[in-house]
């Protein structure tokens, strides 16, 4: 009975170390994540100077061609946190329509099939 004690207590001491790896391990890995997506992140960052987007480079430069000049939106997103604010009311109201239509987007879509197929069979 002695020997079962003390094998019960070196497994605990195997599993409370490979605890310990696998949360050094885990933690390197994410260190190696973040370093990596610093790096990978870190020359687009700079050499956004350079790089103009399509609007500005091909769509304006044909604009201006042809007479059509750039001109204020109709609602101006660029200021403040109305573009985040606008996305928060949108996914509001998307996720009270999913919660509130949930039971007949999962549950019932799934007995509405059933129903079809049973009386595809019969």
């Amino acid at each position: 009975m002695e020997e079962n004690k003390n094998d019960t207590g070196n497994k605990r001491q195997i599993i409370k170390g490979a605890g310990r790896r696998g949360l050094s391990a885990v933690f390197s890995c994410c260190m190696i994540l973040f370093l990596m997506s610093v790096i990978f992140h870190l020359p687009s960052a700079i050499a956004s100077d350079k790089w103009p987007g399509v609007d500005e480079s091909v769509v304006e430069k044909y604009a201006k061609e042809h007479g059509r000049e750039a001109k204020e939106p109709f609602i101006n997103t660029d200021q403040g946190d109305l573009l985040l604010f606008v996305f928060l009311v949108a996914g509001a109201v998307g996720g009270f329509a999913a919660g509130y239509y949930w039971r007949i987007l999962m549950v019932e879509k799934v007995s509405t099939i059933k129903r079809k197929e049973e009386k595809a069979t019969k």
